[in-house]
């Protein structure tokens, strides 16, 4: 349903296109159509000169739980016949030519946690959880995550997140540089907001610039999303992946 994804031009930030996640009795698990929405999002936001930046946002106690496993497991037994629509997702985010910010509050699991590394600025609150349980499940890291990751914070704290599943707190991925700013639940929303349009009252131009000289060359960090994506759909079809995801399924039933 193409609703478990609000695209919104808030009246009070004038230049921000929200992405918000809305399907909070799923925890906001992702759908292969609602990567499509967020791609359809994302176009819009470049096609729009009078969009200035983007906003993704949850729902209160919920950035998103990731990928939907039913969905994931419907994938891979189908044969996992193409790339999935979280890649096309991935391709349009990573190549944003405006300021992208995020707001965090509660479970960001799996690729609600690697989204942030493709954002500018996050805040989250200091209830929130960010974890990637990619090899629990057999998989490996995406979203280019395995080359952001390491540079961001380095090899041990890149490692612990993502192969050793391990869970950090808002404070610690603040620490780890994987956010910008923790604050009270009942600030993230509005903080956010009040940040993005703080961005987009700046000269676009400059601001272009300036980002895409921070940022660097993106031709290393698409070559290395393509390598994840090989790993990660053959470890989709396989032997190992289909018994984790099993368990994983009986053990949400």
């Amino acid at each position: 349903m193409t609703d478990h994804i609000l695209i919104e031009r808030p009246e009070a930030y004038p230049g921000v296109l929200v992405i918000r996640f809305n399907r909070p009795e799923k925890k906001n698990a992702i759908t292969q159509a609602m990567y499509q929405r967020m791609t359809e999002g994302l176009a819009q936001a470049e096609g729009d000169a009078a969009i200035r930046t983007i906003a993704f946002l949850g729902t209160e106690g919920c950035f998103s739980a990731g990928n939907d496993m039913a969905d994931f497991l419907g994938f891979a037994m189908a044969g996992a016949v193409g790339e999935p629509a979280a890649f096309g997702f991935l391709k349009a985010l990573a190549g944003a030519t405006k300021p992208v910010v995020s707001g965090v509050d509660g479970l960001a699991i799996g690729i609600g946690t690697t989204i942030h590394m493709h954002c500018d600025m996050t805040i989250a609150s200091d209830r929130s959880l960010f974890k990637t349980p990619f090899v629990d499940l057999a998989l490996v890291p995406e979203a280019g995550s395995s080359l952001l990751a390491p540079a961001m914070m380095g090899h041990q704290r890149a490692f612990a997140l993502l192969a050793a599943s391990e869970g950090f707190s808002a404070e610690q991925a603040r620490q780890a540089g994987l956010i910008w700013k923790v604050v009270a639940a009942a600030e993230v929303e509005a903080e956010t907001l009040k940040l993005a349009a703080s961005l987009a009252a700046k000269p676009p131009e400059a601001m272009r610039i300036a980002r895409n000289l921070v940022r660097g060359d993106r031709s290393a960090l698409l070559a290395r999303m393509d390598e994840e994506l090989k790993h990660f759909v053959a470890q989709l079809k396989s032997a190992e992946a289909m018994a984790a995801f099993q368990a994983f399924m009986k053990g949400k039933g």
